[in-house]
């Protein structure tokens, strides 16, 4: 049987709502272009919390504003795609394997995992515990030693293409996500 691997970010969440972007912003004009800057390295675990957000910030970050700010990131990206969550609902009801790959730092992913719509969700690969983001090749090779599969028996889902190629040069079946219903009609064909 298949294991659909998932990615998380515009995927199973939402993407960032702009009232949430800007609540981190607080009017600063600059603040999303800092965000995207750096995150790979983020994500990557390269970067912790503190040094990843002195530099969006342009100031030192510590203590209760630290602990803020990594709080409302993990809030805006909380938002439950409730379309792709019934996907998920309807796979666990059939007893389709899941598993996640996400490229997010661990203190969002520490926040990710007790949402409730995650529990269909397992195991979950994270690129700040993996040290690898995608769409780095290491990391679909190692995500799919772990699971102990054959990569041909992962659909890997990912709403960014260079990611979707990259686990196709892995060895992988993998789906562009533009959205469920695409989604839904994708893995029909593929799960069979």
């Amino acid at each position: 049987m298949k294991t659909v691997l998932f990615d998380y970010g515009n995927v199973v969440s939402l993407p960032q709502a702009p009232e949430d972007v800007a609540r981190m912003a607080g009017g600063d004009p600059g603040f999303e272009d800092r965000y995207w800057e750096v995150r790979l390295d983020f994500d990557r675990g390269s970067l912790d919390p503190a040094a990843y957000w002195s530099h969006v910030y342009g100031r030192p970050m510590a203590g209760a504003d630290l602990a803020e700010v990594v709080a409302l990131d993990v809030a805006s990206w909380s938002r439950p795609n409730e379309e792709t969550v019934a996907i998920i609902d309807e796979l666990a009801g059939v007893g389709v394997p899941m598993a996640l790959l996400s490229n997010m730092p661990v203190c969002v992913a520490e926040g990710i995992d007790g949402l409730p719509f995650m529990r269909p969700i397992g195991p979950r690969f994270y690129s700040g515990r993996m040290g690898l983001v995608k769409p780095e090749p290491e990391i679909f090779h190692e995500t799919v030693a772990w699971l102990g599969v054959a990569p041909g028996d992962l659909v890997f889902v990912d709403d960014r293409l260079e990611n979707v190629a990259a686990a196709e040069r892995a060895g992988l079946a993998a789906v562009h996500f533009r959205d469920a219903a695409a989604l839904r009609e994708d893995l029909k064909t593929l799960l069979g």
